[in-house]
């Protein structure tokens, strides 16, 4: 007899692909059309109503901010019909607006689920992230590495010289010393404009994507969502909260952090199994972006199961209503 309180992760996976599945369609109209809010809202209202068709009690621990800032998705929201087990939901209906609204690469619809509780429940702060893919022992990179350090411990890993290494860097002013150093080892570096999320899932497939290794500041929560991803695929992520001033400290407290230095781990993020989907918007290197055709759309979503370790490309033919 199953459990209908009980995380039924295999059960719950496919509702979960066709909420990523419903953000990116909703998005769709929108790439390329320079309205970022108007691409976001859209995603936010699609993924929001087909959460609420999932018999889940589900918890929004990572959304769209604060409930006085985000009308829907609000951090703390309840999702689903009430009647199936208690989840955290970490959620991005849209990783890239800037990427969709200029239809650039690697804009994505992501989504994870774990059981209640499971989720670091990540303040909208900044987080210092480094990951890399499976294989490697852990901690063969630190935090408390310097860049050159983690380039050549990880070079030395690898079996190959530091010139051989790629790392994922996000593009922004915080990152040219970061930036510098990393290239003075002789490594290359991939630039991303936005979407780290994506930048760290690289790292699990570097065959495919050519990367090896993300380092860089960007959005807590997305460290978490990233995290649940690295849990299915396999990989090693640390992050640590960084704070500019003290209403980022008291909201951090207030999400229930209580040690504001320590390195978290990707199953200290994460601490249970998860599931996780994510839907291509645009074309990238993880996923294909929506294609359209007379009369159809299609998308591409990744769906993946930490218990298993399974990893799914589905892809997804809708007729045009």
């Amino acid at each position: 007899m199953v459990d209908a309180k009980e995380f039924q992760d295999r059960l719950l996976s496919l509702g979960l692909a066709r909420v990523s599945e419903a953000a990116a369609l909703a998005s769709a109209s929108l790439i390329g059309r320079g309205n970022e809010k108007a691409a976001d809202q859209a995603a936010v209202n699609a993924m929001r109503d087909q959460l609420n068709l999932l018999d889940i009690a589900g918890v929004v621990v990572i959304g769209e901010g604060e409930r006085d800032e985000a009308p829907m998705l609000y951090i703390g929201e309840e999702v689903g019909t009430g009647n199936g087990p208690a989840v955290d939901i970490a959620l991005d209906p849209l990783e890239g607006t800037t990427l969709t609204a200029k239809d650039m690469p690697n804009a994505l619809t992501v989504i994870a689920m774990a059981p209640r509780g499971t989720l670091l429940h990540a303040p909208d702060v900044y987080m210092e992230k480094l990951a890399i893919g499976p294989g490697y022992a852990p901690d063969t990179v630190t935090l408390d590495m310097t860049p050159t350090q983690r380039v050549e411990a990880l070079a030395k890993a690898k079996g190959c010289a530091p010139g051989d290494i790629t790392v994922c860097i996000l593009e922004r002013p915080r990152h040219e010393d970061l930036i510098a150093e990393v290239r003075a080892t002789g490594a290359a570096i991939r630039l991303i404009t936005d979407g780290d999320v994506a930048g760290v899932i690289h790292c699990a497939e570097p065959d495919q994507t050519g990367i090896d290794m993300y380092m860089g500041s960007g959005g807590a929560p997305e460290g978490v969502l990233a995290a649940s991803a690295l849990k299915c695929m396999g990989g090693q992520i640390y992050g640590k909260l960084l704070f500019r001033n003290d209403d980022e400290r008291a909201r951090a407290t207030k999400a229930g952090i209580t040690d504001l230095n320590r390195i978290y781990t990707r199953d200290e993020m994460v601490t249970a199994d998860v599931i996780f989907a994510a839907t291509g918007v645009t074309n990238g290197s993880i996923l294909s972006g929506i294609k359209r055709e007379p009369g159809w759309v299609t998308t591409e979503t990744l769906l993946m199961r930490s218990k298993t370790g399974s990893v799914r490309r589905m892809t997804y033919r809708s007729p045009v209503k």
